[in-house]
């Protein structure tokens, strides 16, 4: 494949340096024997510049190596991985800018220290590699990465909401599924037809494909109401937003580039701000956290009345609570569970700060006391003994035992693929402090209705040997200790 211009800088820049110090040559020797200026020398062993014909000629002379040699692109074993970085496409597709980065301040770090760079970025391939990380699962990590660096709250986007509902719904009404339907016919020409998952079994796991050359929105005919809704605000932000690089199924198949799962989130994310109301839903939770008394009755009626679902609505929650409340100390994370079960996947989560919670565990047991299990295998139990078919909302004050760190955790569980038995649970979680306790006055009364528990991490983290819901031996605690004591045996040797 081609390389981009600076990218065969960087390359020729990296590669002379390293011919260089090969030699024993300094800078300025390698200046003098090629009758150039050690600035000129400097910049080109940068990446910032690329010689002219006779340079490189002279330079390959001053060094005693072929003319050929020297121009080629490839790179000694030891900056090989610098050049799988620069073959990969990675500098072009994701937009460093959006994470503070100059790609140009990148490929000078590269050029200042190539051997450190190299090992930093095989290191991160061989981590990859291991764990078996797909480009989209990478993509996804980077995407969570820049939600959680704005707090997941982006004005524009706010701002490009509140222009399409003044446009077209000035009295606040609530955006149906056929005015919808309706601009995206007559405004982008687009034909919403569906497609039957039982006569096209390898499609039902999709909810939607759009085919860009015949502008048809195929969707899948077992929707809900409120998933079809959302789908189409969802393409009316790629519309809108007139966002090109985009997927064209939910969930996707594959993502060919960082662009894509970017201006996904957002669509998905100019759907939520107009099918709930960033003012209308600040008024009703200023309502809500007033109460004496926590119900999860009322907040699943709370969710019902903006027409969403659990996921979404805390999504949005996700959106408004940092920058209308300041309440930012908070993260967000769902499971997944077949009926019957005690496996229980993190199928997704989202800090906007650094607290505890499933962050970083690799085939770890979750703590079954967390409200996020319980409420499924609580939910699981109700399907079986009353055929119970809705959501269950369940409040849990978690206080960890390691580190007597209290949060509220607010989760939903609901039927997800209810064909298969498969469940899911998503949870609100937030850290228990003055300045929550300003915002949610149901906190501050001792007989506030949520349950209090002891929690930890991990079973494998855990000290809590009197544990019934333990399901795995704490290993990691244990290897801890091991080398504590370990420690302290030497410090003690004379």
């Amino acid at each position: 494949m081609s390389f981009p211009t600076d990218h065969i800088r960087l390359l020729f820049g990296l590669k002379l340096r390293q011919l260089r110090l090969d030699k024993g040559l300094s800078v300025s020797e390698l200046a003098q024997a090629s009758g150039m200026s050690v600035s000129y020398v400097t910049e080109i062993e940068k990446g910032r510049k690329y010689p002219k014909t006779d340079k490189i000629a002279a330079l390959a002379n001053a060094m005693q190596v072929d003319y050929d040699s020297l121009v080629s692109l490839k790179l000694s074993k030891k900056l090989e991985p610098i050049s799988d970085l620069l073959r990969s496409n990675f500098l072009t597709e994701i937009p460093l800018e959006l994470f503070g980065i100059d790609p140009a301040d990148l490929l000078e770090l590269l050029a200042e220290a190539p051997d450190k760079v190299s090992a930093m970025i095989r290191t991160f391939m061989d981590i990859a590699q291991s764990y078996n990380m797909s480009v989209e699962r990478l993509y996804l990590t980077m995407l969570r990465s820049y939600q959680e660096m704005y707090d997941n709250h982006f004005e524009d986007i706010e701002a490009a909401a509140s222009q399409f509902l003044s446009e077209f719904l000035p009295q606040g009404q609530p955006v149906s599924e056929s005015l919808l339907t309706n601009l995206l016919r007559l405004q982008y020409n687009i034909d919403i037809h569906q497609f039957d998952p039982v006569t096209q079994p390898e499609l039902a796991q999709l909810r939607s494909v759009f085919r860009p050359e015949s502008q048809v929105l195929h969707l899948n005919a077992n929707l809900t109401t409120n998933q079809k809704t959302f789908i189409l605000a969802r393409e009316l932000g790629f519309q809108y937003l007139n966002l090109k690089v985009r997927p064209c199924t939910y969930a996707w198949v594959e993502a060919e580039s960082f662009e894509q799962i970017l201006n996904n989130y957002k669509a998905s994310y100019f759907a939520g701000a107009i099918l709930i109301r960033r003012e209308q839903l600040a008024s009703r939770l200023e309502a809500f956290f007033q109460r004496e008394t926590w119900s999860s009755d009322d907040f699943l009626q709370l969710i019902a009345d903006f027409h969403s679902t659990p996921e979404r609505f805390f999504y949005r929650l996700s959106n408004i609570l940092p920058r209308d409340f300041g309440i930012d100390q908070l993260f967000f994370y769902r499971f997944n569970n077949t009926a019957g079960q005690n496996i229980f996947r993190l199928t997704k989560e989202m800090h906007l700060s650094r607290l505890q919670g499933p962050r970083g565990m690799v085939d770890e047991h979750h703590c079954r006391r967390w409200v996020a299990l319980t409420s499924l295998q609580e939910l699981a139990l109700l399907q079986q003994q009353k055929e119970f078919n809705g959501s269950l909302c369940r409040a849990q004050l978690s206080q960890y035992a390691d580190t007597g760190k209290t949060y509220l955790i607010i989760t939903v569980a609901h039927p997800h693929q209810p064909q298969i038995g498969q469940n899911m649970s998503v949870s609100m979680c937030f850290a228990v402090n003055d300045a929550l306790k300003s915002k949610m006055r149901f906190l501050n009364n001792p007989a506030n209705g949520i349950n209090h528990r002891i929690v930890n991490e991990a079973c494998e983290r855990c000290g809590l040997f009197d544990c019934r819901e333990r399901v795995a031996a704490p290993t990691v605690l244990q290897k801890r200790r091991q080398l504590e004591a370990m420690k302290r045996g030497m410090e003690s040797l004379k």
